[in-house]
């Protein structure tokens, strides 16, 4: 996603004295996105606190606040009340440019990661508060069955969809079970894509195993809060290792099977 675009206004840099085109809160947003950029921060990564980035920049408090309300706006920035502003969204993967139909389908594989993230983060949250001892135990079996699966050379692909399924069951409001059965083609494709690129490297699959066991944990432990940060920061760490594959993964397999996610769309 593009920075914001500055406005046909013109006003004085605080931090360098120069007459530039846009408000400062805008220049400043467009400064700090190149930041996150050049430090490749990933998504999920807290920035510093709204007073070390106004030393930084050379502006007041507020000018940051306004910085960070635009970034929200465009999607590359969220907040939460009380622990403050977090990167969300990385460019569009360089390796999977050059092909129409594969930048078609990563950015859709992309986009399902986004609605993925919102509705498995709320459901996790209430599985921590409504979950039976039972369901509990159903949701580990579950978890073991995944990691059983990879640890067989398999992609563990409907084992990761049943967890997810379980952990929708465990909130006890059939409406989110039926949602997630509504995606579960879906996020079944999608997960085929992430699984194949994460198998290309041990520590993506370390990753996914630790995210799983965080979110498994907090269920098991009855809090929402950290229940709701872990299963959204494994949906940004998906997005991140789908950023990061190569273009051999694109023009190759992941390529394929993330064009299978386009086709199962348009039906």
């Amino acid at each position: 996603m593009s920075p914001p675009t500055p406005r046909a206004t013109a006003a004085t840099d605080e931090s360098s004295g120069t007459f530039d085109a846009g408000t400062l809160g805008e220049r400043i947003a467009e400064k700090l996105l190149a930041k996150i950029r050049s430090d490749g921060l990933a998504p999920g990564t807290r920035l510093p606190s709204e007073q070390a980035m106004a030393q930084h920049f050379g502006v007041s408090r507020t000018v940051i606040r306004e910085a960070i309300a635009l970034l929200k706006a465009d999607g590359l920035l969220t907040t939460r009340k009380g622990s403050g502003a977090f990167v969300c969204q990385t460019p569009f993967p360089h390796a999977a440019q050059g092909d129409p139909l594969t930048e078609q389908s990563v950015q859709s594989l992309l986009n399902l990661t986004e609605v993925r993230h919102g509705l498995e983060a709320e459901i996790a949250a209430l599985a921590a508060v409504r979950r039976t001892p039972g369901q509990l135990a159903e949701i580990e079996h579950a978890l073991r069955r995944v990691e059983d699966a990879m640890r067989a050379g398999g992609d563990g692909v409907e084992e990761d969809v049943q967890f997810h399924l379980l952990i929708a069951e465990a909130t006890g409001n059939p409406y989110w079970m039926r949602l997630v059965e509504m995606f579960a083609q879906q996020i079944r494709l999608a997960v085929k894509v992430t699984r194949a690129n994460e198998a290309r490297r041990q520590d993506f699959m370390n990753q996914v195993r630790e995210e799983h066991q965080k979110i498994v944990a907090a269920i098991a432990a009855g809090d929402p809060d950290q229940a709701r940060a872990a299963a959204g920061d494994h949906l940004l760490c998906v997005a991140e290792r789908v950023r990061l594959a190569d273009r051999d993964f694109w023009a190759g397999s992941g390529g394929e099977l993330a064009r299978d996610l386009v086709r199962d769309f348009g039906k």
